[in-house]
């Protein structure tokens, strides 16, 4: 899940200009649930086509809640955060007031929005043991989507009938709501991804400092909270992990592949930079050699700036779980940075031994990425 600036795109003129769908729907709405009537409102006004068209700019064609891509072999749900016919397990009508609203309106895949049994990992007791059993032994079938849902904290107060003009922020704020919106929220506060360069896999889990690193998947959300909270850990990625299903399998498999590709690169780039910085070491007797090495440095290198431009549109927006790439640029930087901290002492050779060439360490790579 990636942050969102709602505010640097223009809403959809449907839903805000008097007279236009959304307005007149509200209107509508507004009538038929003051007037007692039975059922939901016919709500029509988000699925317009400029509606639709919007949230793909925002969002570049990936759901708001796991990043992957549904503009190339999937319909969009588009989602209401806060529903809008009704709220799981309460006597609720929905928040109609918010069917049309565009701040309520999120582009979501199939699998995080609808309930659908998913292959998920099972409770983790540790990081590196879930990990292991979940290699070992798979995957456990859970019913996830948010469909409907939307807890709340149990410190909040659910709202049940449209505020008062001038009160909605403060009526929303007061929900304390679980689930993470991220044109709102900074999803990077409460979600956190696995970065393992030896054994790639792509889990998320709840950011903290508690041993448990995933949710009970069968647990109730109140539960999946409560655990959250005493492990230290964040109870709205918990929660957000649990109801969006954000470690079903074809998740997992396509975050790992993204990680794999990243380690290839990675690798790649070290391994041209590392050779070249070994070419400038060796000396040449004459200019015709000069100039064949120094052309050889620059293909490598340039190779190595290629494979540096590769990693970084991984973490660029509209790509698919531009986060996770972030999370893994972040660690290898990091690693770049340790290498080149620890220098290698090399004792003297023995007489009898041809001298050895320097060691190497990759100039430059950390640079490479940051620039």
């Amino acid at each position: 899940m990636r942050r969102v600036d709602r505010a640097t795109f223009a809403g959809p003129a449907s839903l805000s200009i008097p007279g236009r769908t959304g307005p007149s729907e509200l209107d509508g709405a507004r009538a038929h649930y003051a007037s007692g009537r039975k059922g939901t409102y016919p709500f029509r006004a988000y699925k317009g086509n400029d509606v639709r068209h919007a949230l793909d700019a925002l969002f570049h064609g990936k759901c708001a809640y796991c990043e992957s891509r549904f503009d190339v072999t999937a319909p969009v749900d588009i989602e209401h955060f806060r529903p809008k016919g009704g709220v799981e397990g309460q006597v609720h009508p929905g928040y109609w007031w918010l069917a049309a609203e565009w701040t309520n309106l999120l582009p979501s895949c199939i699998d995080c929005n609808r309930r659908r049994y998913q292959p998920t990992p099972s409770a983790f007791a540790s990081l590196s043991a879930g990990l292991d059993q979940a290699r070992r032994t798979g995957f456990t079938s859970v019913k996830t989507g948010k469909e409907t849902s939307f807890p709340i904290s149990a410190l909040g107060v659910r709202s049940i009938q449209e505020p008062a003009p001038g009160m909605l922020t403060a009526a929303l704020a007061a929900e304390q709501c679980l689930l993470l919106d991220p044109c709102t929220d900074d999803p990077g506060r409460h979600l956190s991804f696995h970065i393992d360069r030896l054994n790639p896999l792509g889990i998320v889990y709840p950011t903290g400092a508690g041993p448990v690193v995933l949710p009970e998947p069968t647990a109730a959300i109140p539960d999946v909270e409560r655990a959250a909270r005493a492990a230290g850990l964040s109870e709205r990625g918990a929660v957000s992990i649990q109801v969006y299903g954000l470690n079903r399998l074809a998740l997992v498999q396509e975050r790992t592949r993204v990680l794999r590709k990243l380690e290839f690169l990675g690798k790649l780039v070290v391994e041209l930079s590392a050779t070249a910085d070994e070419l400038e070491e060796i000396e040449v007797p004459d200019a015709e050699h000069h100039a064949v090495r120094n052309n050889a440095i620059k293909r490598l290198r340039a190779g190595a700036r290629r494979a540096v431009a590769e990693i970084r549109s991984q973490s660029e927006p509209d790509a698919p779980f531009s986060e996770m790439a972030k999370a893994w640029i972040a660690v290898f930087l990091a690693e770049m940075a340790a290498a080149k901290s620890v220098r290698p002492t090399t004792p003297p050779p023995e007489p009898s031994q041809p001298p050895k060439p320097p060691a190497c360490k990759p100039r430059g790579v950390r640079r490479l990425i940051l620039d």
